[in-house]
């Protein structure tokens, strides 16, 4: 006689070793299923492993010696001793602010002409001039600095037997393009960055793929309205979506978190409306390509909202990186656009900086939009 409580436990198993069965088969169907739950692990694994870092290395410090005494070269040649600092001996105070200027160094260190008789009488001053566009690095980099020289102190100590007190040097510091020392005039910036990437590329990577899977646009299709049309009447409305985040955004900097605009209104605006246009054709091209909402969704989120939060610069110094990360987020238009309005906004009209990116952008607009146009055709299949 059999059991009933036996026979309804091995139904079960059977239903159930059925049902995995089959939803296991239509996982492997499904490729762009089977790619997510493999390659986004895998991408957030490189990402977090390799392409992050909240290290400070090889900070550039131009150097200036208005005193040519040895003391102060043996101050100079203690910054060379640390794998943290890279000293940049400079000619005049203006070779250093224009390579400041220019991000090329990320501080300013200046021993002037009284610092050996100053030194000597046990009050050596050292002005250190900091780049505070990122308030974390800047402190990074006065300490590393401090560090340095405090090894100086010490080793002269020790050359003099420890018999006299060892040389004090002070260290005076400034900080340029962040008076208030704040992460948040750092942050607040990057925030137009993700907003415009959300609105413009990841948003917009569903309207076709939406169309196709409704067949609305098989229908557009045998109407007059021609492909180019059809574009256009897709970007108006999430273009007018992301200069409206861009109009908060730039509200909230000014009036929430006083966040100083030093250049001009008139190239941020244009730097944001060129980056929106890149971004929507970022997320057209894709939604054109994949015609399926969630595939388009899952790779606008790998190709650009996720590089432009993780490898954009807005989270950390993209010069800590490895230089393969480093080559690949030069490649993104968000690191170029948060270039830009990191520079407008702290430092002002740097032209050496904004003409460069912005004619980058220029060509990522235009050579996008070109690609949604072709890859979007009057026909079928």
């Amino acid at each position: 006689m059999n059991d009933p409580a036996s026979d309804r436990r091995a139904g079960f198993a059977l239903r159930l070793w059925s049902l995995t069965k089959k939803e296991v088969r239509q996982l492997l169907r499904d490729k762009s299923n089977a790619a997510m739950g493999l390659v986004l692990p895998i991408v957030l694994i490189l990402i977090f492993g390799y392409g992050i870092s909240l290290d400070v290395q090889q900070a550039g410090v131009a150097v200036v010696m208005e005193d040519p005494s040895p003391d102060a070269h043996d101050v100079v040649a203690g910054l060379a001793l640390t794998p943290y600092l890279k000293p940049v001996v400079t000619r005049s105070m203006r070779d250093a602010e224009r390579l400041m200027l220019a991000r090329k160094v990320d501080g300013i260190l200046r021993l002037p002409d009284d610092f050996a008789s100053r030194l000597h009488a046990g009050n050596g001053q050292v002005q250190l001039i900091v780049h505070g566009a990122d308030a974390a690095s800047a402190r990074i980099i006065e300490s590393y600095v401090a560090g340095a020289l405090a090894q100086y102190a010490v080793g002269a100590a020790e050359r003099q037997g420890g018999v006299r007190p060892p040389p004090g040097v002070t260290l005076e510091t400034r900080i340029w393009f962040n008076e208030a020392n704040t992460s948040t005039w750092y942050l607040v910036p990057g925030l137009i960055v993700l907003i415009m990437t959300l609105v413009g590329a990841f948003l917009t990577s569903l309207v076709v793929a939406r169309e196709w899977e409704r067949g609305t646009l098989e229908a557009l299709f045998v109407t007059p309205v021609r492909p180019t049309e059809i574009l256009i009447a897709k970007l108006i409305p999430y273009f007018g979506v992301g200069m409206l985040g861009f109009v908060l955004c730039l509200a909230a900097a000014r009036w929430l978190f006083a966040v100083p605009l030093h250049g001009s209104l008139l190239l941020l605006v244009v730097a944001s409306v060129l980056y929106l246009l890149v971004a929507l054709g970022i997320g057209l091209l894709i939604s054109s390509i994949t015609k399926n909402q969630f595939l388009a969704s899952q790779v606008a989120l790998l190709s650009s909202l996720l590089p432009a939060m993780m490898l954009s610069g807005f989270l950390f110094d993209l010069r800590n990186v490895p230089v393969v990360v480093r080559v690949i987020a030069n490649v993104l238009p968000a690191t170029h656009f948060l270039t830009l309005i990191k520079t407008l906004f702290l430092a002002g009209n740097v032209w050496a900086v904004v003409v460069p990116n912005l004619l980058l952008l220029v060509a990522y607009a235009v050579a996008l939009l070109g690609a949604c146009r072709l890859a979007t055709r009057k026909r079928i299949g």
